[in-house]
């Protein structure tokens, strides 16, 4: 490289090694007689190849001159660039407690960890069951004495719909942070509660202005993170576009700057012809018979001790009769009486450790003598070894029953407690054989083998791994294996005796085809040097050498370089001998600098550079080219240049001069003598290739593989290619093989070699090498980072395109910054240099990732990690903003235009635009009765007709019964409280009075004294005793914003107000009055207050939405006795039911089914509080089977617990005599879309118990009407539909199959009640919309909330929910809006009354729904694809921030799968949604708030997120 400064600086590099070394410095003025010139090779009839080559060096100056890779300073270059940007990438957080790998964590900045210890601490402890209710309330800026009612409703307008906490007043804007209380703020302790942020009625939310500054780390990092995607991105390659239907790929245009190759098609090359010399053996065995009988005594292999001494040398002679013997013992000793287990042709597995040749060239030679044939393979260490169960597959494919092994290595294989064997995963039952000279037999003087001449039978099997990890077997004839050594004895000038050193693994490849074929063909005396000797003495080849006088070594870069490492320790070794240095792996582009380094140092020894022979092999053609040793003096060949641009589009180009993309490569010589050669197209038919154009190289040779063994379909397209030409017309009748090399040929018919079809990543249309990744991630100074020999690169599948991944084994030292500025930094050079985005970059510990029998990186077993979330990394940056460039567009929502249909549709009786109108109807409500006005006056009548029927019975843990109730029980303890209202509390009619009680009947005895009194109930769920701080600034919320003149509870939560616990958290000093209902006289009230008509407020009821909002909605007398009749006349209830109720009763229908339903059904309500199934998880099965339950109702949290914790004990419960046969209808009480994974998983897993599948079902109510819908007794069945989720966010329903893809099945929400009317609206016009059309539900019915409860006056608010009109077709009617989506369905069903049944389909709110890329997205699709993703994902949580989608995980598994959650939640998303993940948060079980409907606080999650309160374990930023 021409560096800055004053000279040329040669900086070498090598993927395999583990240093960096400068090699020399020279001048300018040295170097400027010999600069690089640019030529041009006349190359086939007249068509030029451009091409920049190094002239013809003399030795010395050589090493010099060649920019071998992509070089340290290529890379800092661009590294410059980006730093000039000034671009902070914001670090991940990870909890400290995370990984310790070294005592450098210790001193984390403090940006990296969330909260202090204390605080991590108390989240951790208290987090289990503990209650949720409310996490973020006004507690956290200042007690609520400092703050009046007023203040906070004020906040809640101006800022945030979801929270009035700290941070969502900061993260919007508004406000000034105020002090924050001095004590830590414990997680709360119930998962099942309610958590409050507040607002008292709906507030559209308002989106946080970018830029806006925020008082938190998350945020700050978010904002970085925002400024990176704000970068100018790389165009997007085929974008998509929407169609009706689904999304198709748009033609992407040709970019005109994209290179084309422009030269003339090429002519095959044909290599030497295949001289015919006269003692050539008829077959390699011949050979093996020659040598044994002439040249006994002449040594065929030295093998090699762990110190690198000789430790036997083994004779011709020896050879050949110990292959007899095992030939013989093969096909007449195996079987019982000497029957004949083998015969010829049958495949054997060979099974010797590197360090044992010997017993290897034995067996090998023992099976061709046998005329069986061999299968080498590596030996199994255990059944977890990578790759084990493809080489099983290998097996099975050859049919292997046998396999040969040594004693020593029979005694190391993994065996079981019986002392046989392990049955290793995925192998065949193999029979193992010794092979041990005294466990063979002699054969007679008689036996001979049987040696033919060599025919087109398999010789031996060699095994060979694709790109998808499959291993599988490439069969070799015996007349390609004699062949194949003739053409290398030809080529590599062998003579008979010479001495070969060989590096390589005999087993396979370029160690068996030299070293133990053809070595025995030339009588080569072959000195093996195991892996394991390399590892201890890594100049032990070299001192081999120089000791035997060897003329040929057979090595890879990797030794060269240990060699050049360790050459300080011997100064007297020389390498004059060699006449050949053999670099098996030479065609990897990256080999020219170990090349050069070698003969850099070695030079001295006696090393001549025209010995330096690189060569390009493949498992099936064999050896492919081989440089031929030259002449001394003769000049050396020249090298490529090319620029890397051009290779991605695999064309060859001159590189520019000031292009940082360069790459040198170096020939590996001529075609092998007897064979011809041409470059076809890697992909699609084999179409030759121009001659300036990159393609993959196949051979036609009879020196080469003949098929993958077992695999005729896969043998076709490998091994039967016949190449075409432009018109696709074949070229020939003679078939070529494919060798998986990519290549072209150079000027003298060269051929050069640029990488292998196994590390090509196609990506985006583009070629990028795996080995050019790794150089130039080598190249951003990795020595304190990563292990330079440890890096894996590999390409997954993701959205239609292939996704470059980066693994490296990370230092234990390395501290977290060094690792993500390495990260970064890699990114970056990659991005620079290779124009490609990184799609994932993971560092995992030391020694972790999966290796191969010699110690490299097993890739596919590596990425198969990656895609199961096993691969356990301990950093990780995902950058899929980068690298996703084929997204479908943003959709454009045209201002001004009506999606669906609007006020201009032809409306022609009940049809919209040729579609009937979407609205449905339960049945007639028939007349209410006098005393059903008024729920007071039913008691009151009940007490009087029936006064001992049972109402009410409250059940313990134990399933024991607490309490009971009576109807003039709770008449009279009704008229206690009312009593004790008038003379304690001294409130008026009307005023708003707060009950705050357990689960029980007395909440319902407070409610009818209540309605005696005069006054308006409020029920507020109690603060958790264990957790005030967090819960009991939600209660005081209630009492303020409700205006409560008075307080109903118990004696025991009356002292926990008034303690210093509470003291500490409100002020205590400003409650209402507190009434203790325990111990109340016995008096009655002067007068039973009736109301004067039934408009007016019975009670309010206040809950918290999914969005995070608090509303408190009026209900009136008229819509209480509506409700309660349409919910008799839906579920038959009358005074002789019993029902079970397990449910919270503090608002919607669960309050209605609690306390108001049995005084006006006068049906028995069996009471399970759902905090009490924590203890004993059966209680609510057991209730059903003991009392004989035909109707229950529950929420998803109980089915939930049910499920998770039972669902696995249904034979245990059903020995227990639990039989839920009599169940008739189970309702799921809910205000979202149904959960149809858990009621189907709960309805088979209790199947078994007896329970029907037709019985578990949903209801649907909402803010402005409770219940909407109730299966009921009659009718037909819930029915479900699978609609296209593409179409969904679209705000279109398309129906489709079962099964289709992207689909997502959608059940009825339980049937309309009596007297509720449904149509569905378009939420922007406000017309009707057709029959399975996506819209706003609207009701009429006559239960549907008054409006409000707001302490200032909203009135146009009021009336947009409550009473709305159509915007055409019927403007008289009035309607409450729902705020949630869904659609009305005909179905073929019939109802009671004999017409077709209208399903009505919720789909989801309409406030929590996310608008990204201008489509509609549901959070819980999103959640269901997130929770599918790992096994350790036990909950997902999903919300936008500033445009940035934001997934919060629950990790059930340990900490150290936190970061597998990172790649696996971005892949799933992606795929499914068609988004990008900005940020992935991964946290303990129980943080993902959920409130007593079992419902996400998705809101609420999102401020505790950007107040940094979570604690996650790590925290991912994906750029």
């Amino acid at each position: 490289i021409l560096s800055k400064g004053k000279g040329w600086v040669r900086i070498v590099i090598d993927p395999l090694s583990c240093t960096q070394t400068v090699v020399s410095c020279y001048s300018r003025t040295e170097l400027a007689s010999s600069s690089p010139s640019l030529s041009e090779h006349p190359n086939s009839k007249g068509s030029f190849l451009p091409l920049a080559f190094f002239p013809s060096l003399s030795p010395s100056l050589s090493l010099s001159l060649v920019a071998s890779d992509i070089h340290t300073e290529t890379v800092q270059a661009a590294l410059a660039k980006h730093k000039e940007e000034k671009m902070a990438l914001p670090m991940p957080t990870k909890r400290r407690s995370t990984y310790v790998q070294s005592p450098v964590m210790n001193c984390t900045p403090p940006d990296s960890s969330s909260g202090s210890e204390n605080e991590s601490a108390l989240l951790r402890q208290s987090s289990v069951g503990a209650d949720l209710e409310a996490l973020d309330t006004p507690s956290l800026l200042q007690p609520p004495s400092l703050q009046s009612p007023d203040s906070w409703i004020n906040h809640s307008v101006q800022g945030s719909s979801t929270s009035s906490s700290a941070s969502s007043t900061l993260s919007h804007g508004e406000g000034k942070p105020q002090p924050q209380p001095s004590q830590p703020q414990a997680q709360p302790q119930e998962r099942e509660c309610v958590c409050v942020c507040v607002t008292v009625f709906v507030v559209p939310p308002t989106p946080h202005p970018p830029g806006v500054p925020v008082n938190s780390r998350v945020s700050t990092k978010i904002q970085q993170l925002l400024n990176t995607l704000k970068r100018p991105k790389r165009p997007p390659l085929s974008e998509f576009f929407m169609d009706d239907q689904e999304e198709i790929v748009e033609v992407p245009q040709p970019d005109p700057n994209t290179p084309r190759p422009e030269g003339r098609p090429i002519i095959p090359v044909k290599g030497e012809p295949l001289g015919v010399v006269s003692n050539w053996p008829p077959a390699l065995q011949a050979a093996l018979v020659r040598w044994g009988a002439t040249q006994g005594k002449s040594p065929a292999l030295t093998a090699l001790d762990i110190t690198g001494k000789p430790l036997y040398t083994l004779t011709y002679g020896k050879l050949w009769s110990r292959s007899v013997k095992l030939a013989y013992t093969l096909l007449n000793k195996l079987g019982p009486k000497n029957e004949q287990v083998l015969k010829p042709g049958d495949r054997v597995a060979l099974v010797y450790p590197n360090s044992d040749p010997g017993m290897f060239l034995v067996a090998f030679y023992g099976c061709l003598l046998a005329e069986v044939i061999p299968v080498p393979i590596e030996v199994p260490l255990s059944r977890k070894d990578a790759g084990s169960s493809q080489v099983g597959f290998l097996l099975g494919s050859c049919s292997v029953s046998l396999a040969l092994t040594s004693e020593i290595c029979l005694k190391g294989l993994p065996k079981m407690p019986t002392g046989e064997i392990l049955q290793f995963k995925g192998w065949p039952r193999l029979k193992w054989v010794v092979t041990d000279s005294k466990y063979l037999t002699k054969p007679g003087k008689d036996w001979q083998p049987h040696i033919p001449t060599a025919n087109t039978d398999p010789a031996y099997i060699e095994y060979k791994a694709s790109k998808e990890g499959t291993v599988m077997g490439v069969a070799v004839s015996k007349v390609a294996m004699l062949t194949h050594c003739q053409a290398l004895t030809q080529a590599c000038n062998y003579c008979e005796g010479e001495t070969l050193v060989n590096v390589l693994d005999f087993k396979k490849d370029m160690g068996l085809w030299h070293g133990v074929l053809t070595s025995v063909m030339n009588r080569i005396h072959t000195i093996s040097v195991p892996y394991a000797v390399m590892k201890a003495c890594p100049l032990s080849w070299v001192q081999r050498v120089h000791i035997h006088k060897a003329r040929v070594a057979l090595v890879k870069c990797r030794d060269l370089h240990w060699a050049m490492m360790a050459h300080r320790e011997q100064r007297d070794t020389s390498l004059e001998s060699l006449h050949m240095l053999i670099v098996a792996d030479g065609a990897n582009p990256w080999s020219v600098s170990s090349c050069d380094a070698f003969l850099n140092v070695f030079q001295i020894h006696g090393l001549k550079p025209e010995v330096i022979c690189p060569c390009a092999t493949s498992p099936e053609a064999m050896t492919v080219a081989i440089r031929r040793p030259g002449m001394p003096g003769t000049p050396l060949p020249a090298r490529a240049i090319l620029s890397m641009g051009g290779l991605s589009h695999g064309v060859i180009r001159v590189n520019a001069e000031d292009k940082n993309s360069a790459l040198t490569v170096q020939d590996v010589g001529h075609v092998m003598p007897g064979a011809l050669m041409c470059i076809v197209k890697p992909e699609g038919p084999p179409q030759l290739c121009k001659t300036d154009e990159i393609g993959e190289i196949v051979v036609n040779s009879r020196a080469g593989g003949n098929m993958y063994y077992g695999l005729p379909g896969v043998t076709k397209n490998t091994f039967e290619v016949i190449p075409v030409n432009t018109l696709g017309a074949p070229i020939g009748e003679i078939p070529f093989v494919r060798s998986g090399l990519l290549g072209f040929v150079g000027p003298g018919s060269l051929i050069f070699v640029v990488g292998k079809n196994e590390g090509l990543l196609m990506v985006s249309g583009r070629r990028h090498n795996a080995d050019d990744l790794v150089a130039t991630a080598l190249a951003v100074e990795p020595v304190k980072t990563v292990y330079r020999g440890r890096i894996a690169v590999f390409s997954v599948a993701v959205f239609y395109d292939e996704r470059i991944v980066v693994v490296a084994e990370q230092r234990p030292d390395a501290s977290e910054e060094d690792s993500f500025q390495w990260m970064s930094r890699v990114l970056q050079a990659i991005d620079s240099i290779h124009q490609v985005g990184l799609y994932s970059l993971a560092l995992v510990p030391a020694n972790t990732l999966p290796k191969t029998h010699l110690g490299g990186i097993h890739i596919f077993e590596t990425k198969q990690n990656f895609l199961d979330g096993n691969l356990h990394p301990c950093n990780i940056l995902m950058c899929p903003h980068t690298c996703v460039t084929n997204l479908p567009k943003p959709r454009q929502k045209q201002p001004g235009t009506v999606v669906g249909v609007g006020p201009a549709s032809i409306m022609v009786g009940n049809l919209v635009a040729g579609k009937r109108i979407a609205q449905a109807a339960g049945r007639d409500l028939g007349m209410i009765e006098d005393q059903d006005l008024f729920l007071s006056e039913a008691l009151q009548w009940r007490a009087q007709t029936d006064p001992d029927h049972c109402l009410y019975v409250l059940l313990n843990a134990k399933g024991l019964v607490v309490s009971t109730a009576t109807c003039v029980q709770l008449h009279k303890r009704a008229e206690k409280i009312a009593a004790a209202l008038t003379e304690k509390g001294s409130v008026n009619t009307g005023n708003n009075v707060v009950l705050l009680y357990p689960p029980g009947i007395d909440l319902i005895a407070s409610f009818y004294g209540c309605l005696y009194a005069g006054c308006v109930p409020v029920t507020v769920r109690p603060p958790h005793p264990q957790n005030l701080a967090a819960t009991l600034p939600t209660v005081r919320m209630i009492i303020d914003v409700s205006k409560a003149a008075c307080i109903l509870t118990t004696q025991n939560l009356m002292r926990i107000l008034r303690s210093k616990e509470a003291a500490a958290t409100v002020n205590i000093k400003t409650w209402p009055t507190i009434i203790d209902t325990d111990d109340l006289p016995r008096r009655r009230p002067p007068m039973i207050y009736k109301p004067p008509t039934a408009e007016m407020i019975a009670y309010l009821d206040f809950s918290v939405s999914t969005t995070g909002m608090l509303t408190g909605v009026k209900i009136s007398h008229a819509a209480v006795s509506a409700l309660c009749r349409s919910i008799k006349l839906q579920c038959e209830l009358y005074s002789s039911r019993q029902i079970a109720i397990c449910l919270d009763p503090y608002c919607g229908l669960g309050f209605v089914l609690w306390c108001l339903a049995s005084v006006y059904s006068g049906h028995q309500s069996i009471l399970i509080p759902p905090l009490e199934l924590e203890s004993c998880l059966p209680l609510w099965l057991s209730t059903l089977s003991q009392y004989r339950i035909r109707d229950t109702f529950c929420s998803y949290s109980v089915m939930e617990l049910c499920t998770k914790g039972i669902g696995t004990q249904t034979e245990i419960l059903k020995a227990r005599g639990l039989n839920l046969s009599c169940v008739r209808s189970c309702v799921v009480i809910a205000e979202e879309r149904p959960r149809l994974a858990l009621t189907m998983s709960f309805s088979k897993l209790f199947k078994d118990l007896g329970l029907s599948p037709r019985a578990v079902s949903t209801a649907f109510g909402s803010r402005v009407n409770l219940a909407i819908c109730m299966q009921g007794t009659t009718g037909p069945d819930t029915s479900t539909v699978y609609v296209d989720m593409k179409s969904l966010r679209h705000d279109r329903v398309r129906l489709v199959e079962r099964g289709a893809p992207q689909s997502l099945p959608l059940m009825e929400s339980g049937k309309i009640l009596p007297g509720v009317r449904v149509i569905i609206v378009n939420p922007e016009t406000r017309g009707p919309l057709g029959d399975s059309h996506l819209g706003e539900i609207w009701i009429n019915s006559p239960h549907s909330a008054s409006g409000y409860y707001a302490i200032y006056g909203e009135e146009s608010l009021q009336a947009d929910h409550f009473n709305t009109k159509l915007s055409f077709g019927d403007p008289t009617t009035l309607w409450a809006r729902t705020g949630y989506l869904g659609f009305v369905k005909r179905t073929e069903l019939l109802d009671a009354a004999g017409d077709r049944h209208d399903a009505l389909f919720v789909v989801g709110s309409l406030d929590e729904t996310l608008e990204l890329r201008g489509l509609r997205y549901h959070p819980i699709d999103i959640e269901t694809s997130v929770s599918r993703a790992h096994r350790s994902i036990a909950e997902s949580a999903v919300f936008t921030w500033t445009n940035l989608l934001v997934v919060v995980a629950e990790l059930s598994g340990s900490e150290q799968d936190a970061l597998d959650l990172v790649p696996l939640v971005t892949n799933v998303v992606l795929e499914e949604h068609h988004l990008i993940v900005g940020v992935v948060v991964i946290v303990d079980p129980g943080v993902i708030p959920i409130n007593s409907r079992g419902e996400k606080q998705r809101m609420h999650l999102r401020d505790s997120f950007l107040a940094d309160q979570l604690d996650p374990i790590y925290v991912a930023y994906n750029m």
